[in-house]
């Protein structure tokens, strides 16, 4: 995208180093205010009267306002502990395969969707901030669809699996109601232009290269760029390189199979 490498030229102050780690370390921050106090979650969250009303941060704090969403038990810990460490995993390779800016800019565009759709809707979605990991875990299956997390530390599977389940119930949750896609749209419109699309045209890319390449070798196959061609069987040294043609007393050219026959 030259585009891009226009912008980081100029905006390249926008680039954040770690953004999704320390957007992971912030729900933690919240997750231990949230077991001192389990009201906090409610100060935090998304709430359009309240923000016009001048309570501005919560346009900000609903990013972080269910960090307490697998409970403040040993089960939430747990999988909060997980989260950290695999945002911590996807923020190292997206940056690795974008570059610090790039990665920034889909964050960036992630949030903005997140905070565009909550005002849009009449009732915002519950634990939307987390579409900022689910989106980041999309885009880093995309590229990276080979690497394997271990299911419940013994099964190995592919992350691809796991996006593919994830984005059908992601699907089956939109079809059970439909009125939230615009959402789901503004929510991973971020996964859609950095990793999505360009994912789809070099498939298409990849697939019309494949056609190119089959009708190549089969135009070689047919002979179409063939000098010698035996009258008998229709051999050329485009189709069999070990051949040798000789002309003969009729004008006709054979292979050395079927020279003299």
């Amino acid at each position: 995208m030259l585009f891009l490498d226009k912008w980081e030229r100029k905006f390249g102050w926008l680039s954040f180093p770690g953004l999704l780690r320390y957007y992971a370390l912030f729900h933690v921050l919240v997750y231990l205010l949230q077991i001192v106090n389990p009201a906090i979650g409610i100060v935090l969250d998304f709430d359009r009267e309240k923000i016009m009303d001048g309570e501005v941060w919560r346009a900000a704090t609903f990013l972080f306002a269910d960090s307490g969403f697998g409970g403040l038990g040993a089960f939430g810990a747990l999988f909060l502990f997980f989260m950290v460490m695999i945002a911590f995993m996807m923020n190292d390779a997206l940056e690795g395969a974008w570059g610090v800016f790039r990665t920034s800019l889909f964050h960036y565009t992630a949030v903005a969707g997140l905070l565009i759709a909550n005002f849009i809707y009449p009732a915002p979605m519950a634990g939307s901030g987390f579409f900022v990991y689910t989106s980041a875990f999309f885009a880093f299956a995309t590229l990276f669809p080979k690497h394997e997390f271990l299911m419940f530390f013994i099964i190995p599977v592919q992350v691809r699996w796991l996006a593919i389940l994830g984005g059908g119930l992601l699907v089956f949750g939109t079809l059970s109601d439909p009125i939230y896609l615009g959402f789901l749209m503004l929510g991973f419109g971020n996964y859609l232009l950095w990793a999505g699309i360009p994912a789809l045209r070099g498939q298409a890319r990849v697939v019309k290269s494949g056609a190119r390449k089959r009708k190549f070798d089969q135009h070689k196959l047919d002979g179409g760029n063939a000098f010698h061609r035996c009258k008998t069987c229709g051999k050329t040294e485009v189709s069999d390189p070990d051949l040798e043609f000789r002309m003969a007393a009729d004008g006709e050219e054979y292979c050395g199979d079927h020279l003299g026959r």
